[in-house]
């Protein structure tokens, strides 16, 4: 009697098993059909960040502050959670803040050593246009250097820990020669190119001082947009900035206020106690912005293959530069 309770309820358990997953295999197959299917296709909803509470606002009020934090190297090569890139999720997070009503302020906090110069002035200027609805405060982390405090910049008000290094306001392009290895061991480099410096950077052969004068000229002009910015967001001199702590050093959140680079020093809770005070919403709820749960993600959470176990460090933690580009990133991350 027993072993036949157990096979009864083993079939039950598959029985339902099979109907689970003949359902999200239809789910999946409709999703599929109106992708790529003949018919007319639909204008899929614009993927949203699920909230997470952090801090609980007065009772029947539906004001919130949202916190989006934005970690690591700022790179569009880097994937996203929700977008295809790090960079889609800073602007379909700030994006989703703006248009949300009950959303009253931002609380952008900023763990990042920079990065890519394009891809850092695409989120700011998403932070200015979501500073122009409603106020960003911008908390600096651990790191908020280079690209990061050119994000930063965006915002209304700037606030960091008294630890935290910042700064580092300048623009870096790198390339390794390894011509002399070359000779070492015996190989060349046959180029055919249409123009004397389409192999700029190669790192074949020395940099010739015509090249060495157009590449130092476009980090300048780079340079130049970056001081401008932090010029006019902070109100200060440009060339006072570039004469002093716009030279690429490192500060403390300490120096920085001290250098009205930002406007507070604190923790966390206190940018939102700002930004409640600047919103004029002292009883909103304080939000996290975090991944949507989606099939998709949980799927390829538990559909690999490959069962064994990797501990890998995160690529926004060894960020590799690549030749040629433009970084806003502090002198310790060239190799």
């Amino acid at each position: 009697m027993p072993a036949d309770r157990k096979l009864g309820c083993l079939s039950v358990f598959l029985a339902v098993a099979l109907v689970a997953s003949v359902c999200i295999n239809l789910i999946l197959a409709v999703s599929a059909f109106r992708r790529f299917g003949t018919g007319p296709r639909f204008e899929e909803p614009s993927p949203t960040f699920r909230e997470v509470i952090v801090q609980r606002g007065a009772r029947g009020n539906d004001d919130k502050i949202a916190i989006i934090m934005m970690r690591g190297l700022i790179s569009s090569s880097l994937p996203g959670n929700v977008g295809e890139t790090m960079v889609d999720d800073m602007r379909l997070a700030l994006q989703q803040a703006r248009d949300d009503d009950h959303v009253r302020a931002v609380v952008l906090e900023i763990d990042s050593p920079g990065g890519e110069v394009t891809a850092s002035d695409a989120i700011y200027n998403w932070v200015v246009k979501t500073r122009a609805k409603k106020p960003v405060i911008v908390y600096m982390d651990s790191l908020a250097a280079s690209g990061g405090y050119y994000v930063a910049c965006g915002g209304k008000y700037l606030m960091a820990n008294e630890t935290t290094i910042t700064g580092s306001i300048g623009v870096i392009i790198q390339t390794l020669n390894y011509e002399q290895l070359f000779n070492k061991v015996g190989l060349a480099s046959v180029v055919f190119k249409s123009g004397k410096f389409k192999d700029i950077l190669s790192g074949t052969r020395q940099v010739t001082p015509e090249e060495r004068e157009m590449i130092q000229g476009f980090v300048m002009k780079t340079y130049d947009k970056f001081l401008g910015i932090v010029a006019r967001e902070r109100n200060l001199p440009a060339d006072g900035l570039r004469n002093s702590v716009a030279d690429g050093r490192i500060l403390s959140g300490k120096d920085a206020l001290e250098n009205k680079l930002i406007d507070g020093t604190g923790q966390i809770e206190d940018a939102f106690v700002k930004a409640k005070e600047l919103s004029h919403a002292p009883g909103a709820t304080v939000v996290k912005y975090g991944p949507p749960f989606t099939l998709s993600r949980f799927f390829r959470a538990f559909g690999s293959a490959n069962n064994k176990i990797e501990l890998t460090l995160p690529s926004q933690l060894v960020p590799q530069l690549e030749t040629g580009r433009a970084y806003f990133l502090p002198s310790f991350y060239a190799p």
